[in-house]
């Protein structure tokens, strides 16, 4: 048993995304690692896989993400 034991607790008005129930839900219910947020609207939230889509691809069309330099792979990061 921990010696601390931490509550998920946010803030009135916050809103999160849940990834593993796919929902909107009001201040984090779910653990960290399972949701995106915070955001400001439930409209936001309900938007987060979108935004993430979004972002994504920029950081897949960005060139510098994929300066391609010398004896780097294709994406021009570190070897995995």
């Amino acid at each position: 048993m921990a010696l601390f034991k931490r509550r998920t607790v946010g803030k009135p008005g916050e809103w999160f995304y849940c990834l593993s129930h796919q929902t909107v839900e009001e201040g984090p219910e779910c653990r960290a690692a399972d949701r995106f947020g915070p955001y400001a609207t439930r409209e936001e939230a309900s938007h987060a896989m979108e935004t993430a889509r979004e972002r994504n691809l920029e950081w897949d069309t960005d060139p510098k993400w994929h300066d391609k330099g010398e004896g780097q792979g294709k994406s021009g990061g570190a070897a995995g």
